[in-house]
């Protein structure tokens, strides 16, 4: 009987939470799919790129809303240091209600809009209003469903590139798992100027290791109940650090109250959440100099014996991999595989339906609810 992470699939599939078991596993093998997809893609992609994104004054807004917003955090900086032009990641949330703030008619903009279903009504909303203010702006649509609103909307348009995530990382369960790492390597290699499929083929061989190493201490870990879960990172895993309190905030309905913040933020005054029964969890990052800065707040948290529990994930994490010394975006990826796994048992603990965790409809896989309103009738 086949078993992902300590429970049968029959046990998953009995409790609720056999899609988003699976979609954590088979997160390698999407990885590995999406590698061989981008090497078909690439004339596709540098033809629609062209030179743009060596010219200064080119803006590329990374976009999409809660976990896809994270995606952009998470990469920004990493594309920014490879291109002269201007990298920024705007949630679509910020887009919206703020557009004056942060479009500008004149300048030359690629939008890169980050959708699951691509069904989301601020992702549509949002490749409106930059087709409003900025008239010759271009659009890039990472996406994993192929019949969703990002993806159809400008089907023919040549100002419009969408780039396709392989079709079983459009997760069915409510959380973001295996669609969010895809779509997160696919515009790291769309827009890395040095692509290399063989470096997201590495990856995913260090994937399916740490899901295999990890499985019997993650799912130990969380069979001690906690109140709160603190993530913290820093530079882009701070970003990851976002995604990975979202999990937990998802998976457990809320019951779990989760935050995230940066190793040098930490302590002007969010470290007053550390409770007897708090987990705090460090992402570990490659960088030396952000890892002194790391290794002091982890030495005060365990001076301290207030947390239940200090552990740290990543490069030399308690748990960790042997990885390259790749930059932080690219590993971010093998990170998350730890905070999926934790939140999914934390969600299992607390009896609730993993791949459903709000049947009342509370909170939707899809956003619904959302008025949206033109920004030139005000």
């Amino acid at each position: 009987m086949t078993t992902l992470f300590q429970r049968t699939t029959a046990d998953w599939r009995d409790i609720g939470g056999l899609d988003t078991a699976e979609e954590i596993a088979h997160q390698p093998a999407m990885w590995r799919e999406l590698s061989a997809h981008l090497s078909a893609e690439q004339r596709r992609i540098a033809a629609f790129l062209g030179d743009s994104l060596r010219d200064p004054q080119q803006r590329v807004i990374l976009t999409g809303a809660g976990s896809s917003a994270y995606i952009g955090e998470i990469i920004a900086d990493e594309i920014n240091a490879a291109w002269p032009c201007q990298v920024r990641a705007i949630p679509t949330t910020s887009l919206l209600s703020h557009p004056a703030l942060y479009l500008e008619t004149g300048a030359p903009t690629l939008l890169v809009s980050f959708g699951r279903s691509g069904n989301s009504p601020e992702s549509t909303a949002t490749v409106r209003l930059v087709r409003d203010m900025v008239p010759n702006a271009r659009f890039l649509n990472i996406t994993c469903n192929a019949d969703g609103d990002l993806a159809t909307q400008s089907a023919g348009d040549e100002r419009t590139l969408n780039l396709m995530m392989p079709a079983a990382s459009c997760d069915r369960g409510f959380a973001m798992t295996s669609s969010l790492t895809c779509m997160l390597l696919a515009a790291l290699c769309a827009l890395d100027p040095d692509f290399n499929p063989g470096q997201l083929s590495a990856l995913a061989d260090l994937g399916a290791q740490a899901l295999e190493q990890w499985s019997a201490p993650v799912a130990e870990l969380s069979a001690q109940r906690v109140s709160r879960v603190i993530y913290l990172g820093s530079g882009p895993l701070e970003a990851l650090a976002k995604e990975a309190a979202l999990k937990i905030l998802e998976l457990t309905a809320g019951s779990v109250m989760a935050m995230s913040n940066s190793a040098l933020g930490f302590r002007h005054g969010p470290k007053a959440a550390v409770t007897r029964d708090t987990l705090v969890v460090m992402f570990r990052s490659a960088d030396p100099l952000a890892r002194r800065y790391e290794q002091d707040l982890l030495d005060e948290l365990r001076r301290d014996q207030v947390a239940s529990r200090v552990l740290t994930v990543g490069a030399d994490g308690e748990i960790g991999i042997d990885a390259p010394s790749w930059p932080d975006a690219w590993l971010a990826p093998l990170w998350l595989l730890m905070a999926q796994q934790y939140a999914l048992h934390q969600s299992a603990l607390l009896q609730l339906r993993p791949d459903n965790p709000f049947t009342g409809g509370i909170v939707n896989r899809v956003v619904q609810g959302v008025t949206i309103y033109r920004h030139d009738e005000f």
